[in-house]
């Protein structure tokens, strides 16, 4: 169980689909094992299965239509003056397949999890189901998730967190991917916490983990 001494982490979720990172970011607050508040989530599709869990947990939700932005940057801008507004201390990517750029004072503030061992079978392109069939097509023996800070490239910000999950003979796309998310479930509120915690530093590429608990001496 998380501790509970500090104040939760107060985070934004941002999805475009089914939302099923953010039903488990959701659930693993309500059980007591991640110490994190959900103070937005943010949409890029205003019809996002996903939205029904926000809904569920009357969270505050808003949609952003990358359609209604001529560029990158000012979608970038209107997503993360959103965050900003609702006072938020971290953003969590939950499935959200939008291209954003990371401004300054965001940087190491914005986590994702990509469902391989980045730098494999990432970048663009490659995301749910398509990371898994290119798994399999590749004949890999091993897959997993990463946990990863997001920086203004695809798939490329440092790594905080990996789990590998084996490949096996029998495996359909349906079986890996259940496989693969059953680890997501678990080493993304871990990583949330940890950074809830104090306990990561950015050394360049490296995500330095420390052994103590800095918010909680």
């Amino acid at each position: 169980m998380a501790s509970t001494t500090a104040e939760p982490l107060r985070i934004a979720v941002l999805i475009s689909g089914g939302g099923t990172t953010l039903r488990n970011l959701i659930q693993t607050i309500e059980s007591g094992d991640l110490n994190a508040r959900i103070g937005l989530v943010l949409s890029s599709r205003a019809t996002a299965g996903g939205l029904r869990f926000a809904r569920r947990a009357s969270l505050e939700l808003r949609v952003v239509d990358p359609a209604q932005f001529d560029s990158t940057e000012n979608f970038s801008n209107e997503i993360f003056d959103a965050c900003r507004q609702a006072n938020v201390q971290l953003v969590a990517m939950g499935g959200f397949l939008k291209h954003v750029l990371v401004p300054p004072d965001f940087t190491n503030r914005v986590m994702n999890i990509h469902p391989a061992l980045i730098p494999a079978f990432c970048g663009k392109g490659y995301y749910g189901v398509r990371v898994h069939r290119a798994v399999l097509e590749y004949g890999a023996k091993l897959t997993g998730c990463t946990v990863h800070f997001v920086d203004n490239e695809y798939d490329h910000g440092p790594i905080i967190l990996q789990q590998t999950v084996p490949v096996l003979p029998e495996d359909t796309l349906n079986s890996l991917a259940a496989r693969v998310f059953e680890t997501e479930c678990r080493i993304y509120p871990e990583a949330v916490q940890l950074f809830a915690d104090g306990r990561l530093r950015v050394d360049g590429r490296r995500v330095i983990i420390s052994e103590g608990s800095p918010n909680n001496s």
